[in-house]
């Protein structure tokens, strides 16, 4: 006789029963199979449903009272249900078990398979709760992403930079690799790290030839890197994170906004120094003091000496040499940096925008170079 599978269980057949008389299980068993024979064809005779697996073992319970036998039966059905419930009206038919009178009433059938989904369910959502939310299928789908962002690491020159895709014409500068990786991840691709506050002579060469952004940590150090960057490279915007914070821990909103705030270098150095504008108008009041042709004869000799050597002279009203600097540092000269207020500052080199405006915040009336990108200032221009 085969066995029904406990997982092959669709239905249960829930009846109840009544007996005139005294009878056991073994007589109970007998008439569900004896007088439902024939009844129902071939197809769902019982014995033969037994046999195929189809229904399982049948199961009765029995009580004695006043002289009658009342209880229960159940019969675990494969099959589906139409079929199980012919099998369950079939079961009402049975009128007498051995020789007494008897009523099998069907009080339910059970669908075996509800009651399994309902424990699905609510096993589910217990599991579900212990679930640890790094296996959330939104933050793997982050972290592979972000993975494949920071293997798109690059490095640069013999110097092995660490950038981005550095191809096109603006690059973001940083400070360290940490920096770079931290902005591919928020999908900014145009970056370049220093490895370093010293700045490499790789970035200096990429800051002549695109246009620059140097974005730093909003901290001491990040104004320092921002002098000696600025004195060293052709920077043209300065980006800095909020207050207190690295550009490596910002947020891919943080670093959106600080960029979108970035500032040109010479607006960076007006709001450094506070008072820019106004020394600017105090500049324009006062009389400026023009470089007479005995002054220039005294100073020739040294102003010569300047030609090929990309530096800076800082002299003072009695023409002395205060100050010796390059070129490039003349842009973050502080007027505290100097001893005496300047009468005359000489470059081997263009002057530029930058340069004169340097000149207007330290108070000098005599800028010499050897040539000039614009004549709108109040300073005495002087050609070498």
């Amino acid at each position: 006789m085969a066995k029904i599978s406990p997982m092959s269980i669709k239905y249960i057949i829930h009846a109840k029963f009544e007996a005139s008389g005294a009878i056991e299980k073994p007589d109970i068993i007998g008439a569900v199979f004896g007088q439902t024979e024939g009844l129902l064809g071939e197809e769902l005779e019982m014995r033969e449903l037994q046999k195929s697996g189809k229904i399982g073992r049948i199961e009765a319970s029995l009580n004695y009272g006043d002289g009658k036998t009342f209880g229960e039966i159940e019969v675990p059905t494969a099959m589906d249900k139409t079929e199980t419930a012919i099998i369950a009206a079939a079961l009402e038919t049975i009128e007498r078990v051995g020789p007494t009178d008897t009523k099998i009433t069907i009080e339910n059938i059970e669908d075996v398979r509800g009651s399994k989904r309902d424990y699905i369910l609510e096993r589910a959502k217990k599991l579900m709760e212990n679930i640890e939310s790094y296996n959330e299928i939104d933050e793997m789908s982050e972290e592979i992403k972000n993975h494949v962002k920071v293997s798109r690491i690059q490095t640069y020159g013999t110097e092995n930079l660490p950038c981005g895709d550095i191809s096109g014409n603006e690059i973001i500068i940083v400070e360290g690799r940490a920096d770079v990786i931290n902005l591919l991840k928020k999908g900014i691709k145009n970056v370049i790290g220093m490895n370093g506050t010293k700045l490499p002579k790789a970035i200096k060469e990429l800051a002549n030839e695109k246009e620059t952004v140097l974005f730093v940590d909003g901290d001491r150090g990040g104004e320092l890197i921002i002098k000696n960057v600025i004195e060293n490279a052709n920077i043209i915007y300065i980006a800095i994170a909020p207050e207190g914070k690295e550009v490596e821990e910002l947020t891919g909103k943080e670093v959106l906004q600080a960029l979108r705030k970035r500032i040109p270098v010479d607006e960076y150095f007006r709001k450094k120094r506070g008072s820019y504008d106004t020394k600017i108008k105090e500049k324009e009041i006062t009389e400026i003091k023009k470089l007479g042709s005995k002054e220039k004869e005294k100073i020739k000799e040294e102003v010569d000496e300047l030609i090929g050597t990309k530096t800076a002279l800082v002299f003072n009203e009695n023409l002395e040499v205060i100050k010796k600097l390059p070129i490039g540092k003349l842009i973050s000269l502080e007027t505290d940096e100097l001893n005496e207020e300047p009468y005359v500052i000489a470059i081997d080199g263009t002057a530029t925008p930058r340069i004169i405006e340097s000149c207007e915040r330290l108070g000098c009336s005599n800028l010499i170079a050897t040539n000039f990108v614009s004549s709108d200032t109040n300073i005495n221009l002087v050609s070498m």
